[in-house]
């Protein structure tokens, strides 16, 4: 039986981008799932058949192959037979050359062993805890953590010293394997990285001591850094280049520093911007006066306006925190709060209610309400 066009059976254009193949699979996927379809083989096939297409249409490299050859250029079985993994060439593909060569990675050919990629290291996230003014001010840090270094002892080849690299016997050398699986439409090939080798072709003959053939070993790192100021939580400082080993001499990962501020007693920090309470008594809101008030440069001298009300607030402009990888700073905010007394004693009540007088201001005796002027009323009748 031949198979069907892949076009066909998603039902799109061959022109179709990567939205309209995935809608059309996402369609298709729901109506032929075998869960909903149980005990279905018709159904089954027919996913099966939906899947292959779009892991070939997907695929920029296996579509160009496909139609430019058809099912003969991602389907092997019309050169090989046999299924389970293989690692025998491509028979009459040859000719192919570069277009085979891009499709299975570029890193190996037939004069070639091993397509092991060169791959990046991995990040390495660091968590550092920091404290409200050292965030402010920025500081220097003691970082420390782990990474994957190449093997002192045999220089990243997993060989133990002295000894020789041999042909892995998994892969033939190619660095890869292949794996076929049989359907009632054919024979599909899928590519994978040998796990024993892990894509170099080779593999020592005696593996090395140290690293356990591994070619890497994990370290402890410890790094000054410094902190630049005005960092807050969720901040990320990346130090380029201090991550993990890369893979066949692919460049190191990074590391990235993710910050944890504690909070502070007497400011609450808002982005660049702080916020503080202070404190003065009745006489001070009334007269008005001088205080001094903490800020982030140390001591601040700050004027109390005669008549102040509790809950004004004041701003500082450009007097709260550095703005990190920009110029100037935020605000700081005062809220000023009235502080009224509690416990009087008789000789102070007094006082007050002389000066609600002279104010002419309602006192405890004249604000009453309603019905106790008509008891006071009855009362004196």
């Amino acid at each position: 039986m031949s198979k069907r066009d892949y076009y066909d059976v998603l039902g799109v254009e061959r022109g179709a981008d990567e939205k309209a193949l995935k809608s059309a699979y996402r369609k298709l996927a729901m109506k032929y799932h075998p869960d909903k379809n149980p005990g279905d083989k018709k159904a089954e096939a027919t996913f099966k058949e939906i899947n292959e297409a779009y892991e070939v249409l997907t695929d920029p490299q296996k579509r160009k192959l496909y139609d430019q050859f058809g099912h003969a250029g991602v389907d092997p079985s019309a050169q090989a037979a046999g299924g389970g993994p293989f690692t025998g060439g491509f028979g009459g593909f040859e000719d192919f050359g570069d277009v085979f060569s891009s499709f299975f990675g570029g890193g190996f050919s037939s004069s070639s062993r091993g397509y092991s990629r060169v791959r990046r290291g991995a990040d390495v996230q660091v968590e550092v805890r920091l404290s409200f003014m050292e965030a402010v001010q920025g500081a220097e840090k003691e970082v420390t953590f782990y990474r994957l270094e190449d093997c002192p002892t045999c220089s990243g080849s997993g060989a133990e010293p002295g000894t020789s690299m041999k042909t892995c016997e998994q892969c033939g050398g190619r660095g890869e394997v292949r794996y076929a699986q049989r359907s009632l439409f054919g024979e599909t090939i899928s590519v994978q990285e040998c796990p024993t080798c892990r894509g170099k072709g080779e593999i020592p003959e005696t593996i090395c001591h140290t690293c356990k053939g591994k070619g890497k070993v994990r370290k402890r790192k410890k790094l000054s850094v410094k902190i630049p100021a005005g960092v807050d939580n969720g901040h990320i400082l990346t130090l380029s280049g201090e991550g993990d080993v890369g893979e066949s001499g692919g460049p190191k990962g990074d590391v990235l520093l993710h910050f944890r501020v504690a909070p502070d007693s007497l400011f609450r920090r808002e982005g660049s911007d702080i916020y503080q309470e202070v404190h003065i008594n009745y006489i001070q809101a009334v007269l008005g006066d001088e205080i001094e008030i903490p800020s982030l440069e140390g001591k601040l001298r700050f004027k109390i306006s005669p008549g102040t009300q509790s809950g004004e607030i004041r701003r500082l402009a450009g007097a709260g925190i550095q703005r990190v990888n920009s110029y100037g700073k935020g605000d700081h905010y005062v809220t000023i709060i009235v502080d009224v007394p509690t416990s009087l004693n008789d000789k102070q009540k007094e006082a007050l209610l002389h000066f609600g007088k002279e104010m002419n201001l309602v006192t405890p005796k004249e604000n009453k309400s309603f019905f106790e002027k008509v008891k006071d009323a009855i009362g004196n009748n």
